[in-house]
């Protein structure tokens, strides 16, 4: 890192003023074209229900237009910032640092709102059309990258909120250069690849961990720093994990056209929001129209938790203990109910509702068991059913109850359980067949690794953790 001081760079703070608000606005311009056909269908109807039957038959395609508007504002935003970038060291306060720092915000963004696009067969497709050089046959989640500077191997597998050359910041300096994922590597969830760095051919890095500076190919690493683990690679059937039939290719693609479905469903509730509203102030007046907006609200809430339940049971059923194969109907299936959990839920519940018991409430009909007096801030319970809160259980904000693993493309599924009275710290993981026993205490940003057992009464912190120091435990 530079030793001396950066320049105050003072104009670089409008720039980036400006570049937060033109951020914002793209979703905005979106959602504007999307109202205006709605608008348009709707015309001269006499009625509210003739209104409201003309909109929502308009709703799907006003939901793909606005998403194909978006992807293409976004699309065109990061090739131009993109435009110039080179290894090195900038002030944050610079052209370099106003352009990785608007690409990373915008693209965290696009995460959310396209999220249907993700972990799909259009993902590499899109991360192309970013900038990023990406090979054939490629799985890649929600990653956050700089397009410009990643490159990713045919067949890498990049799990969810996997992080490639993304930047570091230090003394006011911001450091970017290119990041690579080789052939057949695996990227992690919560996994970062930075500047410089190349997760190695056929190799590993796993959850919450970074790469290492140098890795020999196949080699394996955890945590932050990286530290080398041992890992016995599953034997696999390639027809199900690498070299897919077109018979296969052909049913994945079916199932993840359908991941449009939720995302009409959170249109039609915003419709149902404004019809309700609108009936409040034509039969009320606009008083009791805002007074009782916020019921409307949480009636919508309502309305998306039980469709996001009834979305679960009827695509997966009760999840159990197995495995399964990438190219797999389950696997497929259960990518559609979280993009119900993460288009209509997240927005007009889960989000709102963390720490609350009608988060708990919602967790348990979608198959968590949850106990009395359980404070938990976060909905990432992928595959609920497999997971076990005890009373007084608290989870905090950030974290992960990780019911599944990914290695070699295989999903392998195991319980996960937190005993009374356990807490796992703010943006912390836990992994499959691991378990937190009563009383016991897991720290903030720690990872609980597979098959780990947390004792009673004990405080653990790390990544991996390790013992910090023992607490009285009376249940």
């Amino acid at each position: 890192w530079p030793a001396e001081h950066p320049p105050r760079g003072r104009r670089w703070l409008a720039a980036y003023a400006l570049g937060a608000l033109g951020m914002t606005a793209m979703p905005a311009v979106a959602v504007i074209l999307a109202a205006l056909l709605v608008g348009a269908a709707i015309g001269d109807a006499g009625t509210l229900g003739l209104a409201l039957g003309r909109a929502a038959l308009m709703m799907p395609l006003a939901v793909v237009v606005a998403g194909l508007v978006y992807a293409l504002l976004v699309v065109l935003a990061v090739r131009v910032l993109g435009v110039g970038l080179r290894e090195g060291y900038y002030p944050v306060r610079s052209r370099f640092g106003w352009q990785v720092w608007m690409t990373e915000r915008i693209l965290d963004g696009a995460r959310t709102l396209l999220f249907p696009v993700y972990a799909s067969l259009l993902t590499p497709v899109w991360l192309r059309l970013l900038g990023a050089k990406v090979g054939a046959g490629v799985e890649a989640s929600t990653v956050l990258l700089i397009p410009a500077l990643t490159t990713i191997a045919p067949a890498a597998f990049l799990a969810d909120d996997t992080m490639v050359a993304c930047y570091e910041l230090g003394g006011g300096w911001m450091h970017i250069g290119p990041a690579k994922v080789g052939r057949r590597a695996f990227l992690g969830n919560s996994g970062m690849a930075g500047a410089g760095r190349t997760v190695p051919r056929n190799g590993l890095v796993a959850v919450l961990s970074s790469t290492p500076r140098k890795a020999k190919r196949g080699s394996s690493w955890l945590g932050n720093p990286p530290e080398r683990l041992r890992r016995l690679v599953t034997d696999v059937d390639e027809a199900r994990t690498f070299q897919p039939s077109a018979r296969l290719r052909t049913a994945r693609a079916f199932w993840e056209v359908l991941r449009i479905v939720p995302v009409v469903v959170t249109g039609l509730i915003a419709l149902g929001v404004l019809a309700a509203l609108d009936a409040l102030w034509l039969g009320l007046g606009l008083g009791w129209a805002i007074l009782l907006g916020g019921i409307v609200l949480l009636a919508a809430g309502a309305v998306a938790a039980v469709v996001t339940s009834l979305a679960k049971w009827a695509l997966v059923g009760r999840i159990s203990v197995s495995e399964h194969p990438l190219w797999s109907s389950f696997i497929w299936r259960n990518e559609v109910s979280d993009t119900f959990v993460e288009m209509v839920a997240r927005p007009w519940f889960a989000a709102k509702a963390a720490g609350t018991p009608a988060l708990s409430m919602f967790l348990r009909t979608i198959g968590a068991r949850v106990g009395r007096g359980v404070w938990c801030e976060t909905y990432w319970l992928p595959e609920a059913d497999l997971v076990a809160l005890g009373d007084g259980v608290t989870v905090n904000r950030g974290c992960v109850v990780q019911t599944h693993l990914f290695h070699d493309r295989i999903m392998q599924l195991d319980r996960v359980a937190l005993a009374e009275g356990a807490t796992l710290g703010p943006h912390s993981v836990i992994l499959p067949a691991a378990s937190v026993d009563a009383g016991a205490t897991v720290g903030p940003a720690s990872l609980v690794m597979r098959g780990e057992r947390v004792p009673a009464g004990s405080v653990w912190s790390g990544n991996p953790i390790s013992p910090w120091r023992r607490l009285p435990w009376t249940p």
